[in-house]
């Protein structure tokens, strides 16, 4: 009786044990899986900072391309670049000495220095950024070569030049500036990835962006064409890959605090409540404005600025306002005083930090209940 008893309890043990270790298997890998991704989210900044097949400075990858061929001469660029369609003009500012290209601005199209065509190379689609007044050659050729010094991933990427005909060859986004992304988002078509956690990708590519302009091999650079949310928003492009890319270069002072070197973001008198305070005129509104009583600063204006732009990337998605609650310390601490903000590195850090924390928190409940 006993032996019949042991038998019955060993078949059902050997009946069971298959599926109890596929659960255990399973269990294993989506825990290998988190491990993996934790390992990616929350990485350091140089690891992020080195992009996956990348070429050598003045060389370029494009479309199936399997090598790095060097950005295109005049000759080359003359040769088999077809225009297709103006889709844009762009402006050369005088005083910032930088090339603003693949942008839109105030100006009328009779007014504007700088045209963009979409058009095409080797059945690829690019961007030429044509100089319409040689009168601005300086600052063309400035323009150049800062988006020729930072090229990184962070920036949008170079294909081509040509000084002689004032001409710059660059990547072409189709979704155009961040301004257009809630537009992008909510598109049929890209629906599904309109998420709390892909919009706090976008969030971290700006800071990283951002971080990459703070620490560039040039220098310390500060975004000054950001008055208000709209102007920042058009310094960036949306890749179809959903990542950002700065585009717009035009106003990048540079600080060098060593040297007691600080910027003004241009001559005029700034206003809002978008801009740092220390870009306000301190001495109120009974003493006029005067460029040379203005004091400088640096760029912690940048940060000042990250919690609103951030706060435009997440949306109102469902659980964006958990991913707000999670940031409001260090958004808290960005609209303190210039030396009590926390760097770019820091608040990158931070951002990295909260978003492996979220995913944990969400895929974490699944995993136990498959326990």
């Amino acid at each position: 009786m006993k032996k019949k008893s042991y038998d019955i309890k060993s078949g059902i043990m050997q009946k069971l044990t298959p599926p109890v270790l596929f659960l255990l298997l399973v269990v294993l890998l989506v825990n290998l899986v988190l491990y993996q991704f934790f390992s990616n989210v929350y990485f350091s900044y140089d690891q992020a900072n080195i992009e996956p097949n990348s070429c050598s400075h003045g060389y370029f990858r494009l479309g199936i391309l399997k090598n790095c061929l060097p950005w295109l001469s005049c000759e080359a660029m003359k040769r088999e670049v077809r225009k297709l369609k103006l889709v844009g003009e762009g402006a050369v500012k005088r005083g910032s000495r930088q090339l603003t290209s693949f942008s839109s601005s105030i100006l009328s199209p009779q007014q504007q220095p700088c045209e963009v065509f979409l058009s095409e190379w080797k059945e690829n689609k690019v961007a030429l950024s044509q100089l319409t007044k040689p009168q601005l050659e300086e600052d063309f050729i400035h323009g150049l070569q800062m988006l020729k010094s930072l090229q990184s991933k962070y920036v949008v990427k170079l294909f081509g030049y040509c000084e002689e005909e004032f001409m710059v060859l660059t990547e072409y986004h189709p979704f155009g500036s961040l301004n257009n992304l809630n537009d992008i988002l909510n598109l049929p078509k890209y629906k599904n990835s309109n998420t709390w956690y892909n919009r706090f990708l976008l969030a971290i590519d700006y800071v990283s962006i951002i971080h990459y302009l703070h620490n560039s091999p040039l220098g310390t650079f500060v975004m000054c064409d950001s008055s208000d949310l709209d102007k920042v928003l058009s310094q960036y492009l949306l890749t179809s890959s959903f990542h950002v890319v700065v585009n717009d270069l035009d106003a990048l002072p540079l600080v060098n605090k060593s040297a007691g070197q600080l910027i003004k973001c241009g001559h005029q008198e700034l206003q809002g409540n978008f801009v740092a305070p220390e870009q306000l005129w301190p001495y109120g509104k009974t003493t006029p404005f005067a460029d040379s009583l203005m004091p400088p600063y640096d760029e912690m204006t940048d940060i000042w600025k990250i919690p609103d732009v951030s706060n435009f990337l997440l949306g109102e998605v469902d659980g964006s306002d958990l991913v707000r609650f999670h940031l409001f310390d260090i958004h808290v601490a960005c609209k303190k005083s210039p030396a009590e903000r926390p760097s770019a590195q820091m608040v990158l850090d931070t951002y990295r930090k909260i978003l492996a924390s979220l995913v944990r928190e969400s895929v974490m409940p699944r995993t136990k209940d498959m326990l």
